[in-house]
């Protein structure tokens, strides 16, 4: 068997599926997005199985972005863990069937509590979808396991509708990089994201001149390997950028490069930030100009250092 062809069909299969569910998402998200932001308490989330599994992530997905949520296995809520449970939650509980009797069995107990009962199934005419509050579908036609038995697509829309829930909850609580940074001080990105522009720059910075000559040009783009150089006149004052669009732009303008000058194709000016700077500051700039790299300029107003997003952001 060509597995190489079959890990396509199921990559394709499962794409399907999701954009079939995409289609069916309508009001119920707005619903339970604000339902979600105006709790005064956290957000329960309770599966069991390969469903709890997805659930755990869905919980710490939204919780290390500003959401207050933990997850709960439906088992061990029955056994002393429904303690974890308060009458300000909203719980949230996953079965793509809707008939688990795990999930079932929590759902008076929840309702004694007093909190609210939401859902994510995948049958909207299950015992779950009649019980609940609100219903969120994660409904699916065909799994990608051949046998109809292992849950592969149903756990991926699972996992998609869980994703969507937290990206649009980041931006009803308008949470941004810095937020991150505080829920992530022991990871590499966090500890970057609440450090200074001085701390992550370039200082080793490309420079050409007004008159420096295109194949110049190249190479110092190419040595620094930042994607651009800052151009400068002869009073060693910078003046202008050239990036690699820059240098695209005018492959495609210009049909005699040889003579192409910096100070024929430069973008005057340039987006720049001061060195004492946070690095969340820098990154909104860049989300704002949709742009790559910053000048970093001193309190003399003089150019110190290049930042790149991807000195920022790097996992390794």
């Amino acid at each position: 068997m060509d597995f190489i062809q079959r890990s396509k069909e199921i990559f394709n299969l499962e794409i399907a599926e999701l954009q079939k569910l995409s289609e069916k998402i309508g009001p119920e998200i707005n619903e339970a997005v604000e339902m979600i932001y105006a709790c005064k308490g956290k957000l329960v989330i309770m599966g069991i199985g390969k469903t709890g599994i997805i659930g755990h992530k869905i919980a710490s997905s939204l919780a290390s972005t500003g959401t207050p949520s933990i997850f709960v296995n439906a088992a061990e809520a029955m056994h002393g863990d429904l303690g974890m449970v308060s009458e300000n939650d909203i719980a949230l509980l996953i079965s793509n069937s809707g008939h688990s009797a795990e999930i079932l069995n929590v759902v008076a107990p929840l309702k004694e509590i007093g909190c609210t009962v939401i859902a994510m199934t995948g049958n909207l005419k299950s015992a779950l979808a009649q019980e609940v509050s609100l219903v969120l579908n994660i409904g699916i036609s065909k799994e990608a396991c051949p046998l109809g038995l292992a849950p592969t697509t149903s756990t991926t829309a699972t996992l998609v509708m869980g994703d969507a829930l937290t990206v649009c909850l980041m931006e009803r609580r308008g949470f941004k990089a810095e937020n991150f940074a505080l829920y992530h001080p022991g990871g590499a990105l966090g500890r970057r994201l609440i450090s200074r522009v001085k701390d992550e720059m370039f200082t080793d910075i490309p420079k050409v001149y007004e008159s420096t000559l295109f194949k110049d040009i190249i190479y110092e783009v190419s040595n620094k390997r930042l994607g651009m150089t800052m151009v400068y006149n002869d009073r060693e004052q910078a003046i202008g950028i050239i990036t690699d669009g820059d240098i695209r732009r005018a492959i495609q303008r210009f049909d005699e490069l040889k003579h192409l000058k910096a100070a024929d194709f430069m973008t005057h000016g340039f987006k720049r930030i001061t060195q004492d700077e946070m690095i969340t500051e820098a990154l909104e700039i860049m989300d704002i100009n949709k742009i790559t790299t910053l000048t970093v300029l001193d309190e003399h107003e003089q150019v110190v250092g290049i930042l790149s997003i991807h000195n920022i952001i790097d996992f390794r």
